[in-house]
């Protein structure tokens, strides 16, 4: 883990003992899972022509990649910080790029298709998320106050909230507000059942963060506010609730990047999400696989977002304990 103070550490993959070690292990790795046997082995056979199949193949693919992952981890390690972070994360996204182009797409059938996902499909994924977010925060703030509240019918009714919606499936709550509730009367439209089961959901687990992020401040600040004379929603808004972000930010930020992969489920209605819509015109010329990632790539890029928000408003929360 990396902390900063004023002790210098020599970092771990720099030490022989370390280093020389885990080069072994992922060398002996590559043998026994037979690199020579997949994409780095055809590519070693196309620089090494007089090696082409067999033992020596795989052994020298194996050494090859291992040397390959040692220089990369001897370069990486001589630079700043940041660099070696931005540098290391661009190595994994390009392999796993790569890893989809081995896949032999159709960049045509993409580019056709690309602009309708992103009209209809992304829009409708965005405007069910940020709906949802927002009343599953409403919803957990609400249920943390009724969960450390001294009354007994609130306290009731959010701990059978909680139990309830974090105990059933979410394609359950979709069916069970899509088909249950006409059987009373109410007939509710795919978006907003969509919107429904996530936020009742999604809001039960994070009414558990919210209460734990209330709870994780000491009882003698709220006691020696009241007896300053704040009011209790004065309190809680300018003292409590501000210092609990810094614990509750980050599994709200999880909890908000789920929610977002977590909206293909209310295809299941009939909503024209992203998902539904990247399965519906795959299955128009059987590229399923082209729509998959493409669709993948989008959920990606809005989780990269969502994360980088998410970084911003804890940064402004961490303010006071960033020295």
């Amino acid at each position: 883990m990396h902390y900063r103070d004023n002790v210098d550490y020599p970092p771990l993959l720099t030490r022989p003992v370390v280093y020389l070690p885990l080069l072994g292990g992922l060398f002996a790795a590559l043998v026994a899972m037979n690199a020579g046997g997949g994409a780095f082995g055809r590519l070693t056979s196309s620089v090494f022509p007089a090696v082409q199949d067999g033992t020596q193949l795989n052994v020298l693919t194996a050494a090859l990649v291992t040397l390959l992952a040692g220089f990369n981890i001897f370069v990486v390690l001589r630079l700043p910080l940041r660099q070696q972070v931005w540098l290391v994360w661009g190595e994994l996204a390009l392999l796993i790029l790569l890893f989809f182009y081995s896949f032999d797409l159709s960049f045509v059938f993409i580019r056709r298709k690309i602009g309708f996902l992103l009209s209809q499909g992304l829009v409708t994924t965005l405007y069910i998320s940020a709906i949802s977010i927002v009343i599953a925060t409403v919803l957990a703030m609400i249920g943390a106050v009724a969960k450390l509240s001294s009354n007994g019918i609130a306290l009731g009714i959010a701990n059978f909230y909680t139990s309830l919606f974090r105990g059933l499936p979410l394609l359950m709550q979709i069916y069970m507000i899509y088909l249950g509730l006409p059987q009373l009367g109410y007939v509710v439209d795919a978006v907003p059942t969509g919107i429904a089961a996530l936020s009742l959901c999604y809001g039960a687990y994070m009414t558990e963060i919210f209460r734990a992020g209330i709870e994780s401040i000491p009882k003698g600040q709220w006691e020696a506010s009241r007896a300053l004379g704040m009011r209790p929603a004065a309190v809680m808004t300018r003292i409590i609730l501000p210092q609990s972000m810094r614990v509750i930010i980050p599994p709200t930020g999880n909890q908000f990047i789920s929610m977002l992969k977590d909206s293909s489920l209310v295809s299941v209605v009939g909503v024209w999400e992203l998902m539904y819509l990247a399965r519906t015109q795959g299955q128009t010329e059987f590229r399923h696989v082209e729509m998959m990632i493409t669709a993948s790539l989008i959920y990606w890029m809005l989780s990269i977002v969502l994360e980088l928000v998410q970084k911003m408003i804890e940064k402004h929360y961490n303010k006071s304990v960033t020295r």
